[in-house]
């Protein structure tokens, strides 16, 4: 499974700075004030060795008051569930009573600890970091999150017990069965789904919300085809949960998310799509994987508010659109069938293999139907696309001035895709490359004109004067 890298440190050192650093994302609220962070947020890092979940928190405080309680609390709980912490100090303000204090709370811990002192931009590293070996964590890092420096070495560092091939192997089994994560909110009926599915009670399936407190692994095998289903427990409002071990289970779907090929989200039918929702959906979404929303319970919907039901998830949905969404009861088995023979085709629709002059043709026609823009009086030239990977399927598109692509012309691009290679419930990655010039050579100096080149060259403006 995927490290979980959770970041700590006293309040308004820049913990959320270099969270969306790391996940390459503006996820996380940045303000220069204390106090903005308070619930844990999730993401998935993508600058250091290998893949990772990371966490970042509120501030940890000695003597919390009001707000800054739970704060603390979800803190501590982050802390629980972590495999590295990354404390973070302010090079700016220097050492603190208070870093002295947090360091002995994550000593307790028992978990691994690197220290950060952030904020070093202009500051000579050696002297930023000088009154924090007193701490005793070892070395501190000196980073600036703001602009990135020593961000990379700081990640090579916190990972570099982690195994990447193994990591690899466990993200991506080598067993050729198609790996299914059931997630939703609690109480949806993940696992009166899972066991609808395996045709056995294998999961323990209740009415009382958190059951499931860690992701299970069910082998099982349907239709000629081999599953591996991850059934997880709930994502909940972070506020709203007491329970330590189903807390620490959100960073386990992270990890089920990046294991699987299909992605089945629950939601219940009497309830409507609300943000927590919308959060576990982006989830998937960020991870790449094909997304299937099935809604449970349907069978409990009077027939005269279905449509109403299905105009809301329509609308609440639009950010998903190539999501299929299936009407089942888990517990009857109505539409599940039809469920598993939709997982299937995402499936293959996920690892499909493109071939390159199919690609091209396709980029070809789109770039016929739908011009790119001009940037500064040039057009976007884009000569050929290729598959760079799988799971989702990755396109590689090679042309001139490509940093300048609009997001809604990528956008134009995935859906062309999608629908001309069939990409059933799975969205499409694109990344553009800038093609160099073929013959230029490196460290090349222009040649030197001759005599009869520069009286030609004088005579040809004489003539125009």
């Amino acid at each position: 499974m995927l490290p979980v890298v959770v970041l700590v440190g006293r309040p308004n050192v820049g913990k959320s700075t270099l969270f969306n650093r790391l996940t390459g994302t503006r996820d996380a609220l940045v303000a220069d004030m204390p106090g903005v962070t308070r619930d844990r947020q999730y993401g998935y890092g993508k600058l250091g060795p290998v893949p990772y979940v990371v966490v970042d928190t509120g501030g940890l405080v000695e003597q919390p008051s009001g707000i800054e309680t739970p704060m603390r609390l979800q803190t501590e709980r982050a802390v629980a569930e972590a495999d590295v912490l990354v404390f973070l100090a302010d090079a700016r303000t220097g050492l603190t009573p208070q870093d002295y204090w947090v360091t002995s709370e994550l000593r307790r811990s028992g978990k691994k600890v690197v220290l950060a002192v952030n904020k070093a931009e202009g500051l000579d590293p050696a002297t930023a970091a000088a009154d924090f070996h007193s701490l005793g964590l070892g070395d501190p890092i000196a980073i600036a999150s703001a602009h990135g420096d020593g961000c990379r070495e700081l990640m090579d560092h916190v990972l570099a017990d982690f195994d990447p091939e193994a990591i690899e192997r466990s993200s991506n089994p080598d067993d050729g069965r198609i790996r299914i994560a059931i997630i939703g909110r609690p109480n949806v009926g993940k696992s009166t789904l899972v066991n609808r599915l395996i045709g056995e009670e294998r999961v323990i399936a209740s009415d009382m919300p958190g059951t499931t407190r860690d992701s299970i692994f069910v082998p099982f095998a349907r239709d000629g085809r081999e599953f591996t289903l991850i059934d997880t427990a709930g994502v909940r409002r972070r506020g709203k949960v007491e329970d330590f071990i189903e807390k620490a289970s959100v960073a386990r779907t992270l990890q089920a998310i990046d294991t699987a090929h299909v992605v089945i989200f629950v939601v219940d039918a009497h309830d409507t799509i609300g943000e927590q929702d919308a959060n576990v959906l982006g989830l998937a979404l960020n991870r790449g994987r094909a997304l299937i929303i099935a809604v449970n319970k349907w069978d409990g919907i009077p027939v005269e508010q279905r449509d109403e039901i299905r105009r809301q998830l329509e609308f609440k949905l639009d950010f998903v659109p190539y999501a299929p969404v299936h009407f089942i009861s888990a517990r009857h088995g109505t539409g599940v069938g039809e469920l598993v023979v939709a997982t299937i085709k995402a499936y293959d629709a996920a690892m499909t293999e493109i071939p390159t002059p199919k690609l091209t043709k396709t980029l070809e026609r789109a770039m016929v139907q739908h011009q790119p823009p001009m940037v500064r009086g040039r057009r976007i030239k884009l000569r050929y696309a290729h598959q760079g990977g799988r799971n989702p399927p990755r396109i590689i598109i090679h042309g001139n001035q490509t940093v300048h692509v609009p997001e809604a012309y990528t956008r134009y691009l995935a859906n062309v895709f999608r629908r001309e290679f069939d990409l059933f419930a799975s969205p499409v990655a694109i990344e553009y490359r800038t093609d160099k010039n073929p013959y230029a050579r490196p460290n090349e100096r222009p040649a030197r004109a001759t005599r009869s080149q520069i009286r030609e060259k004088a005579r040809g403006r004489r003539t125009r004067g």
